[in-house]
């Protein structure tokens, strides 16, 4: 068994991620060079990176090592997986395998049919988001053996994620669409989802109030006569709200 690696060098390695993802803008080849970087942070498996294309609805792979049929079913299944609906819901982003509830592994497709036979026991899935809220893609790592605790890769996966996403998103740096701040890009997420301003004033801890004076920012910026036509505007776009 390899020695256990120390925080300094698991630092030393997202750092190497890091420099990695910022030259991924290449496609594939640099996003292989994303994941060989990255098992020095997170020894692996097998693993993957992949893009959320918004128009076909299905994830596509930019760098992977799973076989074929796990990475079919990264692609064309897993965002009906129930597990990616708690990965994408209000506070997801990442989830560990021992972390993941035995309820809902029992309910996984992807755990009962794709990853068990593969013996794997550990890893996380990770999903990607833009600075402006868009979902963008997903890491998935897995490894047949448990990980220590405790275990800085997991902080240090975190920590990455921000590196990651601009790796896999192909308008990273286009600067935000229809100059719209952050907070208004998210308002404007929740319109492609028919939510009403309270509810949006839920999701994102505001009051109905100043989601509607977000609305009105958005509309005046984009030119604009109703939200039905923001929420058509952010789909042509490929902004959707998270689940």
């Amino acid at each position: 068994m390899a020695a256990r690696r120390s925080t300094a060098d698991i630092l030393d390695a997202a750092v190497r991620v890091r420099a990695a993802a910022r030259g991924a803008s290449d496609g594939a080849r640099g996003a292989d060079a994303v994941l060989a970087a990255l098992s020095e942070v997170v020894e692996y498996d097998h693993a993957s990176l992949t893009r959320w294309d918004p128009v076909r609805r299905r994830h596509t792979t930019l760098a992977g090592t799973y076989p074929a049929g796990a990475t079919a079913y990264i692609e064309t299944r897993l965002h009906h997986d129930p597990v990616f609906q708690v990965l994408r819901g209000p506070g997801g982003g990442g989830l560990w395998l021992p972390d993941v509830p035995r309820h809902l592994l029992d309910a996984s497709p992807g755990f009962r049919d794709v990853l068990r036979p593969l013996g794997i026991r550990d890893g996380v899935a990770q999903c990607l988001f833009a600075a402006d809220g868009r979902y963008v893609g997903m890491l998935n790592v897995s490894t047949r053996r448990p990980r220590g605790a405790p275990d800085p890769a997991r902080a240090a996966v975190t920590l990455l994620t921000e590196s990651l996403a601009a790796a896999v998103d192909p308008g990273a740096g286009a600067g935000r669409p229809g100059g719209l701040s952050p907070r208004e890009l998210q308002v404007l997420a929740e319109l492609t989802a028919g939510r009403t301003n309270r509810e949006i004033a839920e999701r994102l801890y505001v009051t109905p109030r100043t989601v509607g004076t977000h609305i009105e920012h958005i509309l005046a910026k984009l030119g604009l006569p109703n939200r039905a036509a923001a929420a058509a505007r952010a789909a042509a776009w490929g902004i959707e709200a998270p689940r």
